[in-house]
């Protein structure tokens, strides 16, 4: 599932969502359980008050974009996502990095090991062991 909106000025789960989903879907990740359209309104509620319909639009829009699944429980809906945020995390960096390089070639990668010393150098180092790895399994 690539998330087809990535936003560069964003941080953390806003690069991928709207601000509302965002929210909705740090809920639903936080939480163990699935839960429903009230569950999740409930807990949005500690910052404003918002409607029950717009958290029900935006949790169907999440369904219909395939990040959400539901399922009929008793007479209503029971939503949960249907990756971890691991997952989702490890799909997206995934996919960001294949479009980079695609569009970019090796000066993306350039980029990305002078980014890996500057943020952490031990990094680099796991990235030179994987790159070895990677040679000796040809």
């Amino acid at each position: 599932m690539k998330m087809p909106n990535f936003k560069l000025k964003e941080s953390g789960l806003n690069r991928f969502f709207g601000p509302l989903e965002s929210r909705i879907m740090e809920i639903l990740w936080t939480n163990s359980a699935e839960m429903t359209i009230k569950d999740v309104q409930l807990k949005l509620d500690g910052d404003k008050a918002i409607n029950f319909n717009t958290v029900m639009t935006v949790m169907n829009r999440l369904v219909d974009k395939g990040i959400l699944q539901k399922q009929s429980v008793a007479r209503s809906f029971q939503y949960k996502p249907v990756v971890t945020i691991e997952e989702f995390m490890d799909t997206q960096s995934k996919e960001l990095t294949f479009d980079l390089i695609e569009q970019f070639g090796s000066l993306a990668v350039t980029h990305m090991v002078d980014a890996l010393d500057k943020v952490d150098p031990e990094l680099l180092d796991q990235l030179e062991q994987h790159i070895l790895l990677l040679k000796k399994d040809r």
